[in-house]
């Protein structure tokens, strides 16, 4: 039976309440699943995207609408990545709603991956951000 899982919908970003995170909605599907299943993947902004974007695109200004585009991209395309780390680690292997937290605290152990898939991403990120925005 294939268990490969796909991703039906994608929403977002959610400025989530109390917490420093944007947060993206994921519709998953396995053929061997009745229903798709829920996945909030959790984006910390100082911890992983503020990090991240550093990496990816040193420092850099520009107006208040072009950071904010800059953020919504680079937060989506972690959140992707997040995904396919959690699906490598078998986190959501089984049929329930999940959450993919940041990757901090417990989770830290997991950041080292997504950092070295920004740094191996870094040119075509840097491309698309360049199209994107104009910077």
């Amino acid at each position: 039976m294939d268990a490969r899982m796909k991703i039906t919908d994608v929403t977002g970003p959610y400025r989530e309440p109390r917490e420093l995170v944007f947060s993206y909605d994921y519709s998953i599907q396995r053929a061997s699943w009745p229903t798709a299943q829920a996945v909030r993947v959790k984006v910390a902004i100082p911890e992983e995207l503020d990090v991240l974007r550093s990496r990816i695109l040193g420092t850099i200004t520009g107006t208040p609408g072009q950071q904010l585009m800059i953020s919504k991209f680079l937060s989506r395309h972690i959140a992707d990545e997040k995904m396919r780390i959690a699906e490598t680690d078998g986190m959501l292997s089984e049929r329930r709603d999940k959450v993919v937290a940041p990757f901090t605290g417990p989770l830290a152990h997991l950041f080292s991956r997504l950092d070295a898939w920004a740094v191996e991403q870094r040119d075509s990120l840097r491309a698309e951000i360049k199209t994107l925005v104009g910077l």
